[in-house]
């Protein structure tokens, strides 16, 4: 997809909103907008169609998104509030609007029994909806889930917890964007010092505890700023003003600051840029920051370019941890350099015999493709690990494919969990949540210790110990004593 129109629609959206007192569900908005730019076509706004929603709400929708039947009105709600801001933004004619909004009306009483019928749910959700959005969807790396309170600032040893790899833009790049630094064009550096070698000096200066309100304006704010752009680092991701807000609050000791002002600050300084009501670090302030991390003697890694990896490069990479936005450019630019087959051939022979995750992000990055991979994606029927998610692809496109085995089902669900294990080691209070709404049945699971996968012991386990249910849960750890008994026989 293309993250960059995407973002910037919602940044205008929720303005939009703000400045018509018009309540806006922009996640819900831009998960339409995601799969629209993935699966549609829509590369800008202007691309929305009347047919666009037929597809994306009835088809793409309900086979991505966990999500039950009850919820549909939210979603065509979304989708209407998504036409009256195209339609006022000039996006799109009045007329097509129109049309828009009784396509709406048709699929609305429809897109409640699309998200409950199994012929529309894709590999993950059609094995048992217990995993949650975030692993099923498989979105490929990258710190998921809601945001970190800020105001629980990181250990003050420096070095204790790794930091993040993160990507660099060019240095060229760099060194052009100090001329759009606020501060730089009124205290030019010294003409006998390197400039990015200076920017290094004046990032080190702003984390400096003894710059005594300098540069924020606000003493304590300035001793805390550290801290701050340490954990946007950590993050990698825009982060909403508020949450900054609360936590400049807390460092500051003050019951009132002016957020905007000190945020202007920031930007004046190059560190910070604000878009809409977020927020994050600028390349400049990354590049800054991994320079004073590593001249404090801290192992600040810089992550690969991963378009230029073989599938298996694609894959680890992503394994390693890649914010959202770089994983999706990446993944668009590895698939842009290869056709159909050719992506799909090299993706499948990766995963196969791969660990779990490795192989769920190389089928969630092949499902992207069309039916021209079609040859290439048949020749893993054979493969035992690789051919209930072969038959998943074929099926999905409508082409001919064996049907699912009762055993093949059953090592697949097990596949699946597999893939959920690392999501629900990092938050099992919301996998437990998910395996209450959508967990797999206690017959299933009393069948899964007969599962020929490296895993089940531990998918049991997670069970186990993750179900509400007590009667579901007991069948789980029973289950997983017997698998740990067959596999020492």
């Amino acid at each position: 997809m293309s993250i960059e129109w995407v973002n910037q629609a919602i940044d205008d959206l929720r303005a939009w909103g703000r400045a018509r007192e018009v309540e806006v569900d922009a996640d819900e908005v831009r998960l339409l907008c995601d799969y629209a730019s993935d699966y549609l076509n829509v590369n800008e706004l202007g691309d929305f169609a009347p047919e666009t929603f037929d597809e994306l709400l009835l088809s793409i929708y309900p086979r991505k998104v966990i999500a039950p039947p009850e919820s549909a009105p939210e979603t065509v709600a979304a989708a209407r509030t998504l036409v009256d801001y195209l339609s006022q933004a000039g996006a799109v004619s009045e007329v097509t609007a129109a049309s828009m909004r009784d396509r709406l009306d048709g699929i609305a009483p429809r897109m409640g029994a699309a998200l409950a019928d199994p012929a529309n749910f894709g590999m993950a959700k059609s094995l048992f909806s217990s995993i949650g959005p975030e692993s099923l969807e498989q979105s490929v790396a990258i710190p998921s889930g809601e945001v970190p309170d800020l105001g629980e600032a990181p250990c003050d040893c420096p070095g204790c917890t790794p930091l993040p790899a993160v990507r660099l833009a060019p240095e060229e790049e760099l060194a052009a964007a100090l001329a759009s630094v606020p501060m730089l064009a009124e205290r030019p550096p010294d003409g006998s010092a390197e400039p990015l070698r200076g920017w290094a000096a004046d990032v080190a200066h702003l984390l400096d505890p003894g710059a005594a309100g300098t540069v924020t304006g606000v003493s304590e704010l300035d001793e805390g700023l550290y801290d701050l752009f340490d954990m946007l680092y950590r993050l990698q991701a825009r982060v909403p003003v508020g949450v900054i807000g609360d936590y400049l609050v807390e460092i500051a000791d003050e019951g009132d600051i002016d957020l905007g002002a000190v945020l202007d600050r920031l930007a004046w300084h190059g560190m910070i840029k604000v878009a809409g009501d977020t927020a994050e670090l600028t390349p400049l302030a990354v590049w800054g920051l991994r320079e004073h991390y590593l001249s404090l003697g801290i192992e600040a890694p810089q992550a690969p370019d991963l378009a230029d990896a073989d599938a298996l490069g694609l894959i680890e990479g992503l394994l390693e941890g890649v914010p959202a936005e770089i994983a999706e450019h990446d993944i668009s630019r590895w698939l842009s350099g290869r056709g159909p087959g050719e992506a799909a051939a090299e993706l499948l022979a990766a995963a196969s015999g791969a660990p779990a995750v490795a192989r769920g992000i190389a089928i969630t990055i092949v499902d992207r493709l069309d039916v021209q991979a079609e040859s290439q994606v048949r020749d893993y029927l054979d493969d035992q690990e690789l051919r209930p998610h072969a038959i998943h692809w074929l099926t999905a496109r409508g082409l001919p494919a064996p049907p699912l085995t009762h055993e093949e089902a059953l090592w697949v669900s097990v596949d699946m969990l597999a893939l959920a294990m690392p999501a629900a080691e990092e938050d099992p209070e919301i996998f437990a949540e998910n395996m209450a709404a959508s967990g797999p049945p206690a017959h299933v699971i009393e069948e899964m210790w007969r599962v020929d996968h490296p895993d089940v012991v531990e998918v049991l386990e997670l069970l186990g110990r993750s179900i509400p249910d007590g009667t579901v849960a007991k069948a789980a750890r029973k289950a997983a004593f017997k698998a740990r008994s067959r596999a020492i026989r």
